[in-house]
């Protein structure tokens, strides 16, 4: 399948509460973040990306300074993160190895999007979760650290995985991916409950 292809079945993007927003992204799957500003897209692949807090839910992103990607969430002040599946794993590599300052990632690999509800970045589509946030004023910490805090607007996630604040990964179903290195993933992993 090529990496930006959909998938078969219909996915049904459902809001997240506010009050769950942190759990689409605590479990620390890779994502893709998206950006536009004045006629310009960019996706990209981001490893370090986590929950920060519950309310306001808010998030930590770190996105290189040689990046498109930072240069249009500098200049937009939002963005929308991703939660990609197994299904998409050579779109997240492929958007995470190329640049988009040259060629639009989106045409290139051929990229179906949605709009954003509060955000101009779109939403890629046949995600697990999509975040829409705006960029939180924290002077130095992204020239130090190329850290960026993020403030979720709204959410959204895959009815068929996600319900009631709880992911529901089936055996055999649809994933959330992690990252190790050099084009390794992981897929998550089945679900251990402490008895309480």
């Amino acid at each position: 399948m090529h990496p930006g292809k959909s998938a078969a079945r219909p996915l049904m993007r459902i809001e997240v509460e506010r009050r769950h927003i942190h759990r689409l992204l605590n479990h620390g799957p890779v994502t893709m973040i998206s950006v536009a500003h004045a006629g310009r897209r960019n996706v990209m692949a981001a490893a370090w990306v986590m929950p920060l807090d519950f309310e306001p839910p808010k998030f930590a992103a770190v996105v290189a300074g040689d990046t498109f990607t930072r240069e249009l969430l500098v200049a937009s002040r939002q963005c929308v993160l991703h939660a990609p599946t197994t299904a998409q794993v050579e779109l997240v590599y492929a958007v995470g190895t190329t640049t988009g300052r040259d060629e639009d990632k989106f045409e290139r690999h051929r990229i179906a999007t949605s709009p954003a509800r509060t955000v101009m970045a779109p939403l890629v589509d046949d995600c697990a979760a999509w975040i829409e946030c705006r960029l939180i004023d924290e002077p130095g910490i992204d020239q130090r650290h190329d850290l960026f805090v993020l403030e979720a607007t709204c959410a959204w996630a895959d009815d068929a995985i996600f319900e009631s604040g709880r992911w529901k990964f089936a055996p055999g179903g649809r994933r959330t991916i992690h990252h190790e290195a050099g084009g390794r993933f992981f897929a998550t992993g089945d679900m251990i409950e402490v008895r309480r």
